[in-house]
């Protein structure tokens, strides 16, 4: 049992913005909480959304974990930073950065500054397609090992290798000067420990196991053999990478006398192993074997935990990823999700706001009376949608949506794939299109389902996670009806850095094990989503046409 006051601060780093959370390990109850948006991401800056391409700078990065931790620690009681005992970052991945022999990402190196290849490559980064195809093709036809057969059979453009082996193609620059390839998940902790040999870092595990084909039966990364059939450009590049990885209940250091100094905390304070938000998020969400913790924002990433011994040497198809103690240590952690979920609806939304935007009707109006106007339009849109929506019965309009707006992530990852919406007509206004969205975007989340469920690995449960599954209703239960299963709605409204608190408390010795942790520190449930009868039977009908539609659009893309 953790000691009264005893605090842990657990940092989210997402698409957007970076949360810290102050929690107190005794109980899990939040101290004090703060967010960080990125300013150069919230101005497109190094993006390019047509070319799908999407670069983080490290300055938001850095800004944004001094800026957070720093007001948090105003905000919570006084005396709160002497309490500090352990800090624990998640991230977004693949989202790794190329760095020198110093560990210095390339973009904060003179000359470099403004290149986005020598930026963080966010993980909804697709220009490394064509890598990503090679990389399947090279690891089917080798002859002795499959090195995806541990990431579902299928290598993605949002993963590690491809994207290294695109900026070191198209970057000659990058490629004189890069030494290794960091994820953000291990960059953020060496930032805090003052460790700067990237050779000395500790990695994470749930990074190198789902996104870098890091396995202990090929012993880790794949052999050179095969990384120089890919392309010679990644000549004695394994050698600058590692062998090792570390659950995240594992130390990756100290805070660094720097670091200490910065945020006005304790030079023991313990930092932890990173690892992705939605891993540690499924933790913070309370998950156990067999129930799918689904992380339901721009994107969703579902994750399902099972005991070793049951799944012996079973390989999934299809999915991210199956890793021994990505989620947590002493289980299996398996990975799906979707390329974009959230994403599609804010994607509607930017398409019914942009004459709003763009057209000039009058010049005589105030800049920013037209902005106020356009926000209050812009934050209250998809509510009045999903109002207007939930009061259309089940294919009244005969519309019919499939959600690859950026690609599939899950099954079997394929981001050359488009979306689509058929069975328009004169009378398909924008309630019944935003229907069969959200209907679109539950139909792709039962693909997922089912994959798990027809390779007989049962789904007993669901816990929904994320901004989606917190703030519309309407979206729940028609996920809900479409998968007729159960949701539950944690308390908490920040899952993934309570589950980064639960690893830094683990990390820092005031809990033996992550599982003694959850249960102390886990905010238990708010809510609970249940089919309706009625309307499953009537999806289980759409759902077949949705399977046909989608067949048909991927046999077109990719015949």
């Amino acid at each position: 049992m953790a000691p009264n006051e005893v605090f842990v601060i657990g940092v989210d780093y997402g698409t957007d913005s970076v949360r810290a959370l102050i929690i107190d390990a005794a109980n899990g109850k939040e101290i004090a909480t703060s967010v960080f948006t990125y300013p150069r991401w919230s101005e497109g800056k190094y993006c390019n959304p047509a070319k799908n391409q999407f670069r983080h700078h490290p300055l938001d990065y850095i800004e944004g974990l001094e800026s957070t931790i720093k007001n948090a620690l105003k905000n919570a009681p006084p005396g709160a930073a002497e309490k500090v005992k352990g800090i624990s970052v998640d991230t977004t991945g693949s989202t790794p950065v190329a760095v020198n022999k110093d560990g210095e990402p390339l973009s904060l190196t003179p000359g470099l500054e403004e290149n986005p290849n020598a930026m963080f490559i966010l993980w909804k980064d697709h220009t490394s397609v064509e890598e990503a195809e090679e990389i399947n093709a090279t690891a089917h036809l080798t002859l002795h090992v499959d090195y995806t057969q541990y990431s579902g059979g299928v290598y993605s453009s949002e993963w590690f290798w491809a994207k290294l082996l695109h900026i070191l193609r198209i970057d000659p620059v990058v490629r004189r000067n890069i030494f290794s390839f960091v994820e953000l998940c291990d960059w953020i902790p060496a930032l805090l420990t003052g460790i700067k040999d990237p050779l000395k870092l500790k990695r994470s595990r749930c990074a190198a196991g789902h996104k870098a084909m890091w396995h202990p039966s090929w012993n880790g990364l794949p052999p050179e053999e095969f990384l120089m059939k890919l392309d010679p450009v990644l000549k004695d590049f394994r050698n600058r990478l590692y062998n090792e990885t570390y659950t995240s209940d594992q130390k990756a250091g100290l805070l660094s006398p720097e670091w200490a100094k910065r945020l006005g905390l304790r030079e023991d304070v313990v930092i932890g192993v990173g690892a992705f938000d939605a891993h540690m998020g499924a933790v913070g969400g309370e998950i156990e074997p067999y129930t799918m913790a689904k992380i339901m924002g721009t994107s969703t990433c579902d994750i399902l935990t099972a005991p070793e011994n049951m799944m012996g040497t079973k390989l999934i198809k299809g999915i991210c990823g199956q890793v021994d103690g990505s989620v947590i240590p002493g289980m299996l952690g398996m990975e799906a999700g979707q390329s974009s979920f959230g994403d599609v609806y804010a994607w509607f939304k930017d398409l019914l706001l942009w004459p709003i935007e763009s057209i000039k009707v009058n010049d005589k109006i105030d800049p920013d009376a037209k902005r106020e106007f356009v926000k209050q339009i812009s934050d209250r849109i998809i509510d009045q949608l999903s109002e207007e929506a939930s009061k259309l019965p089940i294919d009244e309009s005969g519309v019919l949506a499939v959600d690859w707006l950026n690609g599939r992530r899950t099954p079997y990852a394929n981001q050359l794939l488009k979306g689509a919406i058929v069975g328009l007509n004169l009378g398909s206004d924008a309630p019944k299109i935003f229907r069969a969205l959200v209907e679109a975007t539950a139909f792709g989340a039962k693909k997922i389902v089912d994959c798990f469920m027809m390779q007989d690995i049962p789904i007993n449960g669901v816990i929904g996670l994320g901004g989606v599954a917190k703030k519309s209703p309407f979206i729940m239960q028609v996920v809900c009806d479409v998968l007729n299963i159960p949701i539950k709605i944690p308390k908490s409204e920040q899952t993934c850095a309570l589950g980064a608190a639960m690893f830094a408390a683990t990390a820092a010795g005031i809990y033996n094990s992550i599982d003694e942790a959850k249960k102390a520190m886990g905010s238990g449930f708010e809510k609970e989503y249940i089919p309706n009868p009625e309307n499953a039977a009537k999806y289980a009908v759409l759902y077949e046409k949705y399977s046909r539609l989608s067949s048909f659009i991927e046999q077109e893309l990719t015949d």
